[in-house]
């Protein structure tokens, strides 16, 4: 009988008895599940037969029964990864591990992200799982650390491939009497120089190939060391065969295959140094991001002015920034106004103006006045880390596309051996029969060429350059696969206010004398309503002199009442000024003229007597119609989503170029307005920026938020654009598309290049150091393919 084992489960959402009762029970239908569900702890302790039941299983029936489970992320540094096969050994072995939820194991980044269940395993117990399979990890460095570290390691691999090349040289010449019968020099044809020359090549220099294949094969799989290991040992013990035949004079000249084995390690150096290189590229973004930290704050302490470094400042420390310095966290200004320079962050290239409470965004620019601040966000909660992670985290994720490639490359390296080991035979009994020379040629050469490293690298190196890229552009993808699905939209729907326009109402039009206005501006005064707001500060720029209202009253749906100076205002719509009898009928058509230009306007009364009209208006963004233009040559739909009433949603949507109107919508009826265009087959994003958008955001194929909104909406969004600039959106989706295509591009590379290259290896149409040369520079052209997408205009 199998041994019960016991986990500690922590669960979110519980608030009575009740719900640790509904866990339990259901925890305790599944087979072999004894479960005690504690309210108090909020814990659940579980004993199981972990060969019918998973920790997975576990969790999931919890999140079912509508709780949530208490996991962990971390994220690991892995070495001694070469290609494909070993980031999907790594991956399966870490997703095998009780109480890990999903792992996923990135080759270009060499990183791994795991979500699990702390109180099932931890940590330490994942990097043993890693370093029993023959590789190594590490909790994740820092971008600046880990570009260090990969300065180090490429400093080492081209210290090897120049001592690799400098002894594979003269073998190399070796070649031409092989191919053209063109005479060299006695030395260079000598068994003993040969060998002598790639041996250190071979189990020197070419050693890591070694420790690779065995650790790989010890652990039931097989990578690129294995195929590289098997090949380059084959030409070099055949000639070692054949020296010992010269030595022991069987024969007068051997045939020597010691050239091959060298260049072909030194070539695969050669790769491998180029693609290192060349991914290092890649983390461009990352440092362009990390560059824009501020370094050192000028903190005052005791009254004094001192430089610490940026590690050493602490929330609530008061920091002093003067005129052309970085600010170096995120703060409240508590003395002094000056303009501040937010582009990093927004894209905006007009510096904003600030002053006492307004907050400030470390990593901007400080651009006139000397400024006080308070530090309230530091370290990992800044808005610039908050970014940084985001693009890490997207980076580090993979696409649904890199599955296909994933499957193969599980066993890509197992059929490569089988294809060389049927090339051999069929060369050896059919080709040539009984020639071992030509056979063994053949099949080298089929070991040589088959390139896993290409089908690991198409995809992750793509979506990092392209997350890198749009980051740079203040695009922010959350993941991989958001970045695939985005190019896959074709209705865009806006929330219209704070989105489309610039969510601050404002007065456009005003018909009337001063007195209507002082009235007016004096009743909304002590209203907290945006659209009160723009009248007291259009009253406040007209020099208007506020007086105090008294007997105020707000009418729902109407407008407003309130007795000023001695005087009796009423200011609302038709309905307020008809149940008043108040006549307003020489005014109609100016009041249906302003609804038409997509204006709130309110006739204004003063002792029931009509005095004006004022009309306010929420102003169309700047970016807003030449956003939707370009959307509509990416051909896209664009969809209007809001409360306001049709006539002044149609008038926004006639101005902005907008194709559908979806007015007069609550806010909780937003995401079924979502599923309702879905449901007719449309694959939509959704864009907004407030609290009430969130579920809209959630339900839609894509959310983005704009990054002007709340933290609310932008976590529930799968894109984040920064500032309000909606031309993000078409650059966004361009952006997408761009990657989508680089992907397919390395997709169709490696796998053209490997069903190409093996068959014509194995007919013999190649000699081994060309294979090799062509297998190592083939996940170089994959990895320079995806660094265009630098160059990508959005």
């Amino acid at each position: 009988m199998t041994e019960q084992k016991k986990t500690t489960i922590g669960i979110t959402g519980m608030t009575c008895a009740a719900c640790a009762n509904r866990i339990e029970k259901n925890l305790n239908k599944l087979d072999d599940v004894d479960a005690n569900v504690n309210v108090t702890t909020e814990k659940a302790t579980i004993s199981y037969n972990p060969t019918s039941i998973s920790t997975n299983d576990l969790t999931n029936t919890i999140e079912k029964t509508g709780y949530g489970v208490l996991n962990e992320t971390t994220e690991l540094d892995v070495i001694g990864m070469t290609c494909a096969a070993c980031s999907n050994r790594i991956e399966k072995v870490l997703n095998r591990v009780d109480g890990v939820n999903q792992a996923t194991v990135n080759l270009t980044t060499e990183n791994a992200t795991i979500s699990y269940n702390p109180n099932s395993t931890s940590v330490e117990a994942l990097i043993k799982k890693i370093q029993k399979i023959g590789y190594d990890a590490q909790p994740k460095k820092e971008v600046a650390d880990k570009d260090s570290q990969k300065k180090l390691e490429l400093k080492g691999k081209l210290t090897k491939l120049i001592i690799s090349a400098l002894l594979a040289a003269p073998l190399l010449l070796t070649m031409f009497v092989h191919l053209f019968g063109i005479q060299m020099p006695a030395l260079l044809m000598n068994p003993w120089f040969q060998f002598v020359l790639a041996t250190p090549v071979q189990f020197i220099i070419g050693w890591q190939f070694y420790v690779g294949a065995y650790k790989n094969l010890k652990n039931g799989s097989a990578n690129m060391d294995v195929l590289v290991a098997l090949g380059t040992s084959a030409a070099y013990f055949y000639s070692l065969y054949e020296m010992g035949k010269w030595l022991f004079n069987s024969i007068a000249t051997p045939h020597l295959y010691f050239e091959t084995s060298a260049v072909l390690i030194t070539l695969i150096l050669f790769g491998k140094y180029l693609e290192t290189r060349a991914k290092t590229q890649t983390t461009n973004a990352l440092n362009k991001l990390l560059n824009l930290q501020a370094k050192e704050a000028r903190v005052l302490r005791n009254n004094k002015e001192q430089m610490i470094p940026l590690s050493d400042v602490i929330e609530g420390d008061y920091l002093i920034i003067k005129p052309g310095e970085k600010i170096p966290v995120d703060g409240n200004i508590i003395k002094g106004n000056t303009s501040i320079d937010e582009s990093m962050l927004t894209g905006e290239s007009m510096p904003v103006e600030k002053m006492i409470n307004d907050s400030v965004i470390g990593s901007t620019m400080n651009k006139n006045g000397s400024i006080t601040i308070e530090a309230t966000k530091i370290g990992q909660d800044t808005a610039l880390a908050s970014i940084i992670k985001v693009v890490e985290e997207a980076q580090g994720s993979k696409a649904p596309i890199q599955r296909l490639a994933d499957i193969i490359s599980g066993f890509f390296v197992p059929i490569v051996v089988g294809i060389s080991v049927l090339t051999f035979i069929i060369w050896i009994s059919l080709v040539r029969q009984g020639q071992f020379e030509p056979a063994l040629i053949a099949a080298i050469t089929v070991l040589v060429i088959a390139c896993p490293c290409a089908l690991g690298l198409a995809t992750p190196t793509s979506i990092m350059v392209g997350t890198g890229k749009a980051a740079e552009n203040g695009i922010l993808f959350k993941g991989g696969e958001h970045i695939e699905r985005t190019h896959q939209i074709n209705t865009v729907v806006l929330d219209k206010t704070g989105t489309i326009t610039n969510g601050k109402p404002v007065v456009t039009d005003f018909v009337g004398d001063n007195e209507a206005l002082q009235l007016l501006a004096s009743a909304e005064k002590g209203s907290e309503h945006p659209l009160a707001e723009a009248i007291v500060n259009y009253g406040q720029s007209k020099g208007i002199q506020l007086l105090e209202a008294t007997d105020f009253e707000a009418i729902p749906g109407y407008g407003i009442k309130a007795k000023i100076a001695g005087q009796r205002l009423v200011a609302g719509n038709r309905k307020l000024m008809n149940e008043q009898h108040i006549d307003i009928k020489d005014s109609e058509d100016t009041m249906t003229q302003f609804e038409n230009d997509g204006k709130t306007a309110m006739f204004i009364a003063i002792n029931q007597a009509y005095s004006g009209i004022i009309a306010v208006a929420d102003t169309v963004k700047d970016s807003t119609t030449s956003a939707i233009t370009q959307l509509h040559e990416l051909d896209i739909k664009v969809v209007m989503l809001t409360g306001d009433n049709e006539r002044t949603a149609q008038a926004i949507a006639s101005q902005v170029g907008i194709d559908t109107v979806i007015a007069q919508v609550l806010p909780e009826e937003k995401s079924s307005q979502i599923k309702s265009l879905q449901a007719q087959g449309k694959t939509v994003a959704m864009v907004g920026d407030g609290v009430n958008d969130a579920p809209a955001l959630v339900q839609a194929d894509i959310g983005i938020a704009i990054g002007t909104g709340t933290e609310v909406a932008i976590e529930a969004a799968d894109v984040t654009i920064l500032g309000g600039d909606l031309l993000l959106i078409p650059k966004a989706i361009k952006a997408s598309k761009s990657t989508i295509r680089n992907i397919r591009q390395n997709l169709f590379w490696a796998f053209g290049y490997n069903i190409a290259g093996i068959p014509i290896a194995a007919l013999g149409l190649l000699a081994p150091w060309i294979a090799g040369a062509a297998m190592a520079l083939s996940s170089v052209s994959v990895v320079t393919n995806a660094l265009r997408l630098k160059r990508m205009k959005l």
